[in-house]
């Protein structure tokens, strides 16, 4: 290795540690100071604790006529819903059959 090239590689090695050593104390600094911080927050809210904040009140707005007819039909619909999954589908069959066997036997006697 010529003088030139082991003057230029010594130089990079040097200037490569040094980088990284910069580097990692910067980059442990700044650890250090968020954990800092984060630890007098956490004293600083022992002893001295914040009042919490009173929950927002809700805003009241006068209903105009499209909420009052939006309102009116959710209702409805809900009711209509509820209706349908409450109804006792097996009697509901079993009426519309006896009603249809009736009225099969009433066409049956008047065809005789």
């Amino acid at each position: 290795m010529g003088m030139t090239t082991g003057f230029l590689g010594g130089f990079t090695l040097t200037s490569a540690i040094l980088y990284l050593s910069i580097s990692l104390h910067a980059q442990n600094r700044a650890t250090q100071a968020a954990l800092l911080r984060q630890q007098r927050n956490v004293l600083t809210n022992f002893y001295d604790p914040k009042e919490p904040k009173a929950e927002p009140r809700a805003r009241e707005v006068p209903i105009g006529l499209a909420e009052m007819a939006k309102d009116r039909w959710n209702r409805v619909l809900e009711e209509t819903v509820q209706t349908v999954y409450n109804t006792d589908w097996r009697r509901v069959r079993e009426s519309a059959e006896d009603r249809l066997s009736t009225v099969a036997q009433k066409i049956r006697e008047s065809g005789k």
